[in-house]
Parts: structure tokens; sequence; C-alpha cells
């Protein structure tokens, strides 16, 4: 699907003479994002200050300074596990599971004891007293630990007496979901692992019988350094312009952080000549996937000042990833944008931003940030940037390993660049 999407790009890019300037510059436009697109996804697995991160946020830094920004990082830090080993087993069945960071490690021996089914009110039969818990989540697009769903039946095993919780994940594409998580500590006291729904099914059955158990998570854990970083250009206006992006995930992030960082860096070059009355401060943000850890260390050194910045633009997850039929848990792509993608902005703008997203799906019913407000653009609000908008939402392959470039929707991330563009200029006025 993704190569005849490059192929019709080629086929219009051969007929721009017949189509002027101003075709000539859509589709310049268009080619910059796929190549921003192909780019961010080269870079593979983006957890916080490991290699795809730091790399990353290379690039983007390098790109805003060839731009003729001045760049400003911000060290932060982050934890991380380099996992050895990561396993459940009972009887004569195993299976990889995902050990859920802040990861509490059991050492190469692992933890022993009866497998027992919690379901998902943090309900079980019997006694949960060593063992090892296996928590049967609600289904979801899961996102985060802190959730209630997620968060009470875990909370309720541990409380309950188990050594040890393994949750499935039950969402749209059978795989595991990570979580994101508190960036300062672990959430629970023992050992935690995910697993796949897809995974799940024998263990369920041997969890009626409480057969017996055993889980490792063995690795290497600690704290490692990561940047955010500004791009600031000072022309000495009165107000700034700030544009924000987190870059971090948990896997490749393609359709969660991909369209967010192409439409980011869009902006970025576009603002320099469209917006000449003010200053421009585009940030870009790691651990994003520790609740948004870098956002809130970012608001507290490299953001511009809430008093002198006239509107913030958040560009966070599911900016414009790819669609899917969903048969029976068997997901065919379609050629269209994932609608799951919510747009908040100030109350004062909600019918300027109803005509400006007007056809684009989920965008084209704004919402005020006083009603439904999440992630990053949380941290924008509550610094007291007055005028604020930002972009979430989760899509089919959100948090899993298969986000990749399947997940793209480039004619969707192109037509969404070019709506924040107009957005923006319409609120500076």
């Amino acid at each position: 699907m993704f190569d005849t999407s490059r192929r019709s790009f080629i086929s219009a890019a051969s007929s721009l003479s017949l189509v002027g300037m101003a075709g000539s510059a859509t589709m310049t436009k268009a080619h910059s994002i796929e190549a921003d697109l192909r780019k961010y996804i080269g870079y593979g697995i983006k957890r916080a200050g490991g290699p795809g991160d730091m790399a990353c946020g290379n690039w983007l830094a390098e790109e805003l300074e060839g731009a003729g920004y001045t760049v400003e990082r911000q060290t932060i830090s982050v934890p991380f596990f380099s996992e050895r080993q990561a396993e459940l087993s009972a009887d004569d069945t195993s299976c990889v599971v995902y050990p859920q960071p802040i990861v509490v490690g059991t050492g190469p021996a692992g933890v022993s004891g009866p497998l027992v089914r919690v379901d998902a009110q943090g309900r079980w039969h019997g006694s949960l007293d060593g063992a090892i818990a296996l928590v049967d989540l609600p289904y979801a697009r899961w996102s985060t630990l802190l959730a209630k769903a997620a968060r009470e039946p875990i909370g309720k095993a541990f409380a309950g007496g188990a050594v040890a919780v393994v949750a499935i994940t039950n969402g749209p594409t059978g795989k595991v979901i990570a979580l994101n998580t508190d960036g300062r500590k672990p959430m629970f006291g023992g050992p935690f692992a995910l697993i796949a729904p897809e995974d799940a099914s024998p263990f369920l059955g041997m969890a009626m019988n409480r057969a017996a158990a055993r889980l490792v998570i063995d690795g290497k854990s600690g704290r490692r350094d990561a940047f955010n970083f500004v791009g600031r250009m000072d022309r000495g206006r009165d107000q700034w312009l700030a544009v924000s992006t987190p870059r971090s995930g948990w896997f490749t992030c393609a359709g969660e952080r991909g369209g967010g960082v192409a439409a980011w860096l869009d902006l970025a070059r576009r603002a320099i000549r469209k917006f000449p009355a003010y200053n421009l401060a585009f940030i870009c943000n790691t651990g994003h996937e520790y609740e948004y850890l870098g956002a809130a260390e970012a608001m507290k050194k490299i953001a511009p000042p809430p008093g002198k910045t006239r509107f913030w633009l958040h560009l966070g997850a599911n900016v414009a990833a790819r669609d899917w039929h969903d048969l029976g848990g068997q997901l065919t792509p379609l050629p269209s944008v994932d609608s799951q993608r919510y747009l908040s902005v100030s109350p004062a703008l909600v019918d300027m931003a109803t005509k400006v997203f007007e056809g684009q799906p989920g965008y084209e019913a704004p919402v005020s940030s006083k009603i439904l407000s999440a992630g990053e653009l949380d941290e924008v609000i509550a610094a007291g940037y007055s005028t604020a908008a930002g972009v979430f939402g989760l899509h089919r392959y959100h948090h899993v390993a298969l986000d990749d470039e399947r997940c793209l929707d480039i004619a969707g991330t192109s037509s969404a660049a070019a709506a924040f563009a107009d957005f923006v200029e319409r609120v500076l006025g």
C-alpha cells in the first residue's frame, strides 16, 4: 500500500510542468513531508535516551539549525532496562513477555507460584498469596498504565498477595500494547510484565487449575541521559509562537509520532517567512512514554514565558495515522486516516478550528480544552499558556511493535500539516 502511494506520488510529480508554480509548491511540500516521515521511521526504536531517540533528536535539531534557528538542549534523566530474559512459563508452555517499566526484576532465577486469573474488575477465586496473577484487562486501545481500568486490577492483585503480575493487554491487534508509566519510580512493588492476547490463551486455561508457573524478568536497569531541545528564532518581538512535539516512544512509533514530527518540521520551515511579527520557539521533547516527563521538564527551563506567548500548538499522537478495517481481528488497511484523533483548543478557538479542519476526520469536531485535554497539552495548559491547542489520539497500532511504515498516511499527514499552518495563521491574525 505504501509503494502504491509512492508510485502515485512519482506519477503526479512528473506532470508538474503542466500545473504551474502553485502545483509545484504543493508537490515540493508533499515530498518534504514524505521524506521526513521516512527519515523518522529509519531511526527505529525510540525509547527515551536510547540510540534511536538520540539520533532522531540530533537530526531534528540539525534541521532547525540549518533553517536558521538557535538550538538549546536540555539534558534529562530517564529510566532504561536492557533485558536478558523475560519469560512466563507453566507446565510445558513458555512465552516471551514484555517487562513493564520502570522494571522490577526477578533476577535469573525468577519467581514461582500458582497461576491465578484476575478479572478486569480485580476479582479472583481462592487465594492470591504467593501467586503469579494473570490480570485479564478489558479490551481497549491502551496507552497508559495510569488509566484506572489498568491500574486498579493490577494494584488489587499485588495488594491481594501476588508475588508478581502479568497483564493481558487486550486490544485491536492481538499484540502486546506497551503502557506509558511514571518515569520517576515503579508504580508497583513487585515484578510486572505484559503479555500479548494472542499468547495468553493457554495460560488462562492453566490459571483455572492454579498451575505452577514461573516468571523471569532479568536484565540491567538504571537511568541514562536523554535530551529535549528548543529551536528559537528571537527577533526581538513582544510575543512568541510556540510549537511542540514529542519524538520518543516504546517502539518505532511511525503512526503515533511520525505525523506529528513531520508536521512540526513543516511548520518550523513555513513559520520563518509566514510569521515575521513573532519570535519562534519549536520544542521537541523526549521521555513522552514516562507520562510526559520530558514535557514537564521542558516547561521549567526551555519554554518561552507564558505571559509572552501568543499561542502554543502541540502536535501529539496520531496526527495522521492510517485506518484499518477490522474483520474479526484481521486488520486490512484502508486508504484513509484513523478518525480516533482529537483536536483540543482553547474555548475561544473552537469555531475557528471547526472551519479550518472541515472535512478532516476527527479534527472536524474540535473540542474545548475545558471539556477535554490529554497528553502533553495538559502540561502546556497547567503551565499557564492561555491560548493553546493540541492533538492526541490512539490509532489501532498505538504502542505496538508493528507501528511501522504500514501505519503511515502520507496524504493525510500533508493535509493535516497544511491545516495546522492555516490555523496558526488565523490565530495569530
